[in-house]
């Protein structure tokens, strides 16, 4: 029995971002891919981590039982490749491709399906302690009238205000060029005809 107040959140699983799940995906494949399946416990020990079910941890147990017994065959084949048997390097390139198809299929089959069944949290509404709370159960059952009068938003006081857009004087600067081009212009005149009374005389 919980006393006034907002009611405790239930922990949920929290899901990684999708670049991450892929980064390690690609990781965990390319580590089981260059060892030759030696390392494939490794993407299992994470599925039974991530899933947690008795499934994948037993999955698990039986992926590191062929790890060894693959290191071991490895080992009891001699130096030479000369002096191993058709038979024998058959058997061990079928055991490598079967331990890599098996991991890397399965692997990326359940945690897809395991990230895909928890889907994205739902969205809650953020509370002034920076806390995230769910809706209202009131809320959700309020019809909506659009043709209610709204009240105005109110404004955000933590945003700067946007100062107006200053008018540019253009017809003032328009005048003031024009006028200085007049008094070039007449300048210009009066030196013309000043020259041309100095050449008269």
């Amino acid at each position: 029995m919980h006393g006034y107040g907002p009611m405790p959140q239930q922990p949920t699983t929290s899901r990684p971002s999708s670049a991450t799940l892929t980064t390690v995906r690609v990781l965990l494949v390319a580590v089981t891919v260059l060892s030759c399946g030696l390392l494939g416990w490794a993407a299992m020990l994470r599925l039974a981590i991530v899933t947690r079910r008795p499934r994948d941890w037993a999955l698990l147990m039986v992926v590191i039982a062929l790890n060894i017994g693959l290191f071991a065959f490895i080992m009891a084949t001699p130096d030479d490749p000369d002096q191993m048997s058709d038979a024998a390097a058959l058997f061990m390139m079928l055991w490598i491709l079967g331990l890599l198809a098996g991991v890397i299929t399965y692997y990326l089959y359940a945690e897809i399906r395991h990230y895909n069944a928890l889907g994205s949290p739902p969205p809650y509404t953020a509370t002034a302690s920076g806390h995230s709370a769910p809706p209202l159960p009131y809320q959700q059952h309020q019809p909506q009238h659009p043709a209610q009068h709204q009240p105005h938003p109110q404004p955000n006081p933590y945003t700067a205000p946007t100062p107006p857009p200053t008018p540019t004087p253009a017809p003032q600067r328009l005048d003031q060029v024009r006028a200085e081009l007049d008094e070039l212009s007449d300048y210009l005149r009066k030196e013309s005809n000043g020259n041309r009374e100095g050449e008269g005389r």
